[in-house]
């Protein structure tokens, strides 16, 4: 059935017929309750009690459809709330926080983060010191993440890729946002991150993701970084990345788990990984 039906139909239900014989006629018709007494023909009911009686009983099970028959039917466009929303966060009416990031401030709306984000209706709006005022200075965030951060909190959307930056940039961009999302508590931003980060997964950068997905509890990316990593012809040349030696060197049970993984299929590149020199971490 496609989507035109669909759309015209205004219920539909399952109907029981049971049909109990007793010699040339039928004694009992039982439609949901409601008994129908009409006779059927003999030939018909014999050729019933024949091919599909069980002990004198015939059930048949039939789908009724009750549709509208409207092929004019008034069109609903799609919901425009984020497009109303971002030129309210474009023009400011009605602002009454301010964010400084960088030097550059963001004027935004107490209720409609609060409303996005726990964390942010704690912070604005509960008993914090930032819920009385009025601009707020924001540290260990580039201008251009929590622009998009703000974006997304308004629209639920994030700009287009080529305004964000290319890549390798926008993989920073992406890892940085993951990493609001979850400060802020934004789980559908957290799974657009770590999709765009698989989307644009490589051997030079599978490492900065990795450690990205396990400090910032996305298990769904690290679970398709490990994938990544097990594959002989990625992991020969990620292991002597500077960015998976320091992944290692931090979170040691990662180099366990993509170990295993790596032995699930059959092979085992990490044999020699032991005497690879591992750097000291840099500040």
């Amino acid at each position: 059935m496609d989507d035109t039906v669909l759309e015209k139909v205004l219920d539909a239900r399952f109907l029981e017929l049971k049909f109990v014989f007793d010699n040339t006629k039928i004694n009992d018709l039982a439609v949901n309750r409601s008994v129908i007494s009409d006779d059927i023909s003999a030939g018909c009911q014999s050729d019933l009690e024949t091919l599909h009686a069980t002990d004198g009983l015939v059930t048949m099970v039939c789908g009724v459809i009750v549709a509208r028959d409207d092929d004019d039917p008034v069109d609903v466009p799609p919901s425009d709330m984020g497009s109303h929303l971002g030129r309210l966060l474009d023009c400011a009416d009605g602002s009454d926080v301010s964010f400084v990031v960088e030097g550059e401030m963001f004027p935004a709306h107490r209720a409609v983060l609060a409303a996005r984000s726990p964390v942010f209706r704690a912070q604005l709006l509960g008993a914090m010191a930032d819920a009385k005022m009025p601009s707020i200075t924001m540290h260990d965030i580039s201008a251009a993440t929590f622009k998009a951060m703000l974006r997304f909190m308004y629209t639920d959307a994030l700009p287009a890729d080529d305004e964000l930056g290319d890549c390798p940039l926008i993989i920073e961009v992406f890892q940085d946002l993951l990493a609001m999302a979850d400060r802020y508590a934004l789980d559908r931003l957290k799974l657009i991150c770590a999709r765009k980060l698989w989307e644009n997964m490589a051997t030079d950068n599978v490492g900065s993701t990795l450690a990205c997905a396990e400090t910032y509890n996305c298990p769904e990316l690290k679970r398709k970084c490990i994938a990544f990593v097990a594959k002989d012809e990625n992991l020969k040349k990620i292991v002597l990345t500077d960015g998976f030696l320091q992944l290692v060197q931090k979170y040691p049970s990662i180099l366990a788990t993509t170990a295993k993984k790596n032995l699930e299929t059959g092979k085992n590149v990490f044999l020699g990984v032991d005497a690879v020199s591992v750097p000291s971490s840099r500040s």
